[in-house]
């Protein structure tokens, strides 16, 4: 696996490269060698009228600024600064978020169970609750919006790091969520979260289950024993992988998951703007499913390695996808340790599918469409046309951005789904064609002709029909 050194090699070609530069110039020609500025302009990639600019403002900063200012303060809020300004997902890591962020790749740490994307107003965007964890448990959803955490605004530079805490302890969370009128809080108390990244069962004798909810160092072994599990029990027919509201996390766990299941061919390629974030990995003989047919279920917070893992299965016609589209975010990110013990979290690749198609800012469109579940006396579950990468600001640009027809996913919370991913297992094309005879079924709406110019106008409705009421939101 190439991406357990990728950092390593990462951090060389990229911290070496200033220092070569700067020596590169000692070749520079006599006619240039005069003007020490403009020898180290010509061979350096970091331009020093900018470099003067900042030093300038710094020390205005630091001189004038009403409050003294330590000089770490300072030097943290511009390099936070600098990458924040990049993308939504290139970041700066203190020491104790690098832990944290370590912790949450291995499955343990102390917290509330939810993955969070920061803002440019410094808001906490839920990119999914993690399964059976204080957030799952309080009802917090993908493209719900933090917008206060304790009472107090969230800020810069400590961000997320106000979730955390001691196991026990609680955490009050001011949301904002769509079609809520006003915002609302949420009290959740902290736990060890211990995340259990796969579980399974089977729906029907034959018929198997299997819910990733997130890729951490152990996802692969746990998948292969949850499938073991599985086919102990007889023979399966086919298996239903459920990645909805899966954020993400390791590729390379995605990629063994992939490898299980495919016998042969690609599963996914990264390119970037240097060789070594380049990779391509494919899969090895093998498929524990013998062939098994295999349904997919996303949703709109299935993101990152889960959309690496179904771009995978579809593009080698290995299963079928059935849910909404997915969240689209086809970027890489590479974390580069530091000296001090802090970390700096970049995009150096994107992802591509087998078939060679980024999904950067445009997702994975199922084969199968499916629709939120909603209730008269219920919020309608998050739309997606506020929450995908595509309209997150500062985000990647797409290769098929923009495209003509373009519709973001939903939430796909529920039983529902599981029940829908089941009958298209069994009988392929049977979902399409339940919903379009459900679809035939409904009665056609009136419609309402003009009245002729001059006529006294008539209600469409009986007087009595009473207006529709509108929805409440679930407090």
């Amino acid at each position: 696996m190439r991406v357990a050194a990728l950092s390593v090699a990462l951090s060389l070609a990229l911290f070496s490269s200033p220092t070569w530069s700067q020596n590169a110039s000692s070749t520079a020609s006599p006619a240039t060698a005069d003007d020490p500025d403009a020898t180290e302009s010509a061979t350096s990639k970091v331009p020093l009228d900018e470099i003067r600019r900042f030093v300038a403002v710094y020390n205005a900063v630091k001189e004038a600024y009403v409050d003294p200012v330590e000089d770490k303060k300072l030097m943290h809020s511009a390099i936070r600064g600098l990458l924040t300004d990049l993308d939504p997902h290139s970041t700066y890591f203190d020491k104790e978020d690098a832990e944290a962020f370590d912790e949450q790749a291995t499955g343990a740490y102390e917290g509330i169970g939810v993955e969070l994307l920061q803002q440019q107003d410094n808001t906490l965007k839920v990119i999914a609750p993690i399964d059976d964890t204080p957030a799952a448990r309080a009802g917090i959803r993908a493209g719900d919006v933090v917008v206060a955490i304790d009472g107090k605004p969230i800020s810069t530079v400590q961000a997320m790091e106000p979730l955390r805490g001691k196991a026990g302890s609680k955490v009050t969370l001011t949301i904002v969520r769509d079609k809520v009128a006003k915002p609302f809080d949420v009290t959740l108390q902290r736990e060890t979260i211990r995340v259990a990244s796969v579980r399974s069962k089977m729906l029907e004798p034959g018929y198997g289950y299997i819910r990733i909810s997130t890729f951490q160092a152990d996802t692969g072994t746990d998948f292969q024993k949850n499938l073991k599990q599985l086919q102990a029990a007889g023979k399966l027919r086919g298996l239903v992988l459920d990645l909805r509201s899966n954020p993400g996390g390791l590729l390379t766990a995605a990629v063994q998951v992939a490898d299980d299941l495919l016998e042969k061919g690609n599963i996914v390629s990264t390119r970037g703007r240097i060789s070594v974030s380049d990779s391509k990995f494919d899969a090895t003989a093998g498929d524990l499913l013998d062939g098994a047919p295999l349904v997919v279920l996303v949703d709109a917070g299935s993101a990152s390695a889960s959309e690496v893992l179904a771009g995978a299965l579809r593009d080698n016609q290995r299963g079928r996808i059935i849910g909404s589209r997915t969240f689209g975010k086809g970027s890489v990110q590479t974390v580069l340790p530091l000296d001090n013990g802090d970390s700096v979290k970049l995009t150096t690749a994107r992802y591509y599918t087998p078939s060679g198609k980024s999904i950067q800012a445009s997702g994975i469109v199922p084969d199968v469409t499916l629709t939120p579940e909603t209730k008269p006396d219920q919020d309608l579950p998050s739309s997606v046309t506020d929450y995908s990468e595509a309209t997150l600001p500062g985000h990647l640009r797409g290769d098929d951005e923009g495209d003509e027809g373009y519709s973001a996913g939903d939430a796909l919370p529920g039983d529902g789904p599981i029940a829908s991913a089941l009958a298209e297992l069994k009988q392929p094309g049977s979902v399409a064609k339940a919903a379009a005879a459900k679809k035939a079924a409904r009665p056609a709406k009136p419609t309402v002709t003009p009245p002729a110019k001059g006529a006294p106008t008539k209600p469409s409705l009986p007087a009595d029909t009473p207006a529709a009421k509108p929805l409440e939101p679930v407090k």
